[in-house]
């Protein structure tokens, strides 16, 4: 045996196994895998028609790369796709531990990062900015660089709106909760961690994701959500804890549990979109001013409202939100057709 050759090992998939490559990033915490190739033909006009070919016909890529072995629980990827509309740069599918979502935050900062930052889709290094087609519409995202490259991300969200206020579920094993719900790209119901005694901290993780789970599944027995516009986007995505600030410099802290219990590293681009509706409507942030929000990390995102709007019926602003993001390794990935385990198990 000679270990002094191992670096010399390449693994060649045989005939018949599914072979996909990915870039693995983070952005303030939260993975993000961009799966780059190996994919089958994703067939439809817009980015909704082609998520739902996705899940109808490839949702067992989805799992295996998502799940354990080669995920985990917390796993969340992307999908780059052709643009919906004509001058959109190309269009994003997210995927996560549950199923699809309809717009992403963390990963639309990774994904610009690698865009701009990297020659991910070709020489991109003169380019300022990108128009992204999503499931809840076009985001304009911008890389800011210092001496060439790129040090932050920001991105233009969709116009993001207060749902209800002061609402109330009874949660079996815990008690009243009182939250509000909000748009900022998916819908939250947002609960101050106060009225449960709940600490925002990496140490009590688990029973973070427990309340979450709960106060999810009692506000989605109780409460029919309905976008204004897309049937699609008509679901509550997650839960988001509120709490002040560990760092009296920061504005407050937010923990976000989605999909089948997923805690967010960051602080959830989609959720302090959602967060500047609800103090905008409340009176205490104003059009043109930005609040830093922490994560459970203590990782930031920089929200800040640049426009009001009107979306149907609604009082609504554009948030402009703020991130960092690295690449974390390349990743070719087998599906070998003989694998039991090949579509992924999870453990939750």
């Amino acid at each position: 045996m000679h270990l002094d050759n191992i670096n010399e090992f390449k693994f060649h998939a045989p005939k018949g196994h599914l072979t996909i490559k990915c870039l693995d990033m983070h952005t303030e915490g939260e993975p993000l895998r961009i799966i780059l190739s190996g994919l089958p033909e994703i067939k439809g006009k817009s980015i909704l028609e082609k998520r739902a070919y996705f899940k109808s016909n490839y949702d067992y890529i989805r799992t295996g790369l998502m799940w354990e072995p080669r995920g985990h629980a917390d796993q969340y990827g992307a999908i780059l796709v052709e643009a919906e509309r004509a001058d959109s740069d190309f269009g994003v599918i997210f995927l996560h531990n549950e199923g699809y979502s309809t717009m992403c935050g963390h990963a639309i900062i990774a994904i610009t990062k690698a865009v701009l930052g990297t020659n991910l889709l070709g020489d991109n290094s003169t380019k300022a900015d990108l128009k992204i087609d999503t499931p809840a519409g076009q985001i304009i995202a911008y890389g800011h660089r210092e001496n060439g490259i790129v040090k932050y991300c920001s991105f233009d969200n969709v116009a993001s709106f207060v749902y209800k206020k002061d609402m109330h579920v009874n949660v079996i094993g815990l008690r009243d909760i009182q939250y509000d719900i909000a748009f900022g790209g998916a819908f939250y119901a947002y609960v101050d961690a106060q009225q449960l005694g709940l600490k925002l901290n990496k140490e009590n993780h688990d029973n973070i994701i427990r309340y979450g789970k709960l106060i999810k599944q009692a506000v989605m027995a109780s409460e029919k959500i309905q976008h204004p516009e897309f049937e699609d986007l008509s679901f509550l995505y997650g839960v988001i804890f509120i709490s002040e600030a560990e760092n009296k410099l920061h504005h407050s802290r937010n923990v976000c549990v989605f999909a089948q219990g997923e805690l967010d590293r960051s602080p959830t681009g989609t959720g302090v979109s959602g967060r500047a509706a609800l103090h905008f409507a409340d009176g205490t942030l104003q059009a043109n001013e930005a609040i830093k929000i922490e994560s459970i990390l203590g990782s930031l995102m920089e929200v800040k409202i640049i426009e009001t709007t009107k979306y149907f019926n609604y009082p609504a602003i554009i948030p402009n939100v703020k991130g960092t993001a690295f690449v974390t390794g390349q990743q070719s990935f087998y599906f070998d057709p003989d694998d039991p385990l090949k579509e992924g198990f999870i453990f939750r």
